[in-house]
């Protein structure tokens, strides 16, 4: 973090086949693209070692750029119960991470991240990256679509936190430290 009036979010979109991860700094009323990326297993590989990859992708991005918090998109609970399973463990590697990283972590269902982003809570990945996009002013969409969930995820979670920042920097909402976020995105 710069300084005290600004707060940097890291965003995941969680998974073990595929997972991204984007950060974002909120300084007053404006965000700011900071980096993104994404990261995908083979399932050639051992189990073991695809959800050591997304632990180290995470924490290498921790490591690079030093967020003040985590927010993780929960696993949507489709039809296929393993697929669920193994998307619930990558999240799981990435939660670690961001524990270990010494990082408070927040979670949104995905369809609270896409109607933040949005306005509608069944809207797809396209029309999330073109949002993504337009609110952090970039010239093109975020790629893989993953990323571009991982980004939305930080916006939501500073969309629904902004009042706390706000109050923190004035000194009637939190302590002198500088800006806090509650660890509930309601």
């Amino acid at each position: 973090m710069s300084d005290s009036t600004s707060i940097r979010i890291l965003g995941i979109d969680p998974g073990l086949s595929k997972m991204g991860w984007g950060i974002v700094d909120v300084d007053g009323p404006g965000f700011s693209l900071v980096e993104y990326g994404s990261l995908k297993t083979s399932t050639d590989q051992p189990h073991s070692q695809r959800l050591l990859e997304v632990h180290q992708e995470v924490r290498r991005a921790i490591s690079m750029h030093s967020p003040d918090i985590a927010a993780v998109e929960e696993i949507f609970h489709g039809k296929n119960p393993r697929a669920s399973l193994l998307a619930g463990e990558g999240r799981a590697a990435c939660i670690l991470a961001c524990s270990l990283g010494q990082l408070r972590v927040v979670e949104l269902a995905a369809s609270a991240v896409k109607l933040g982003v949005t306005g509608s809570g069944r809207a797809s990945k396209q029309q999330v990256q073109a949002m993504v996009k337009r609110i952090l002013g970039l010239d093109e969409v975020p790629r893989p679509v993953d990323a571009a969930d991982a980004l939305a995820v930080a916006i939501v979670f500073a969309q629904r936190n902004r009042s706390r920042v706000v109050l923190s920097q004035h000194g009637t909402g939190g302590d002198s430290s500088g800006p806090r976020l509650d660890s509930r995105a309601e």
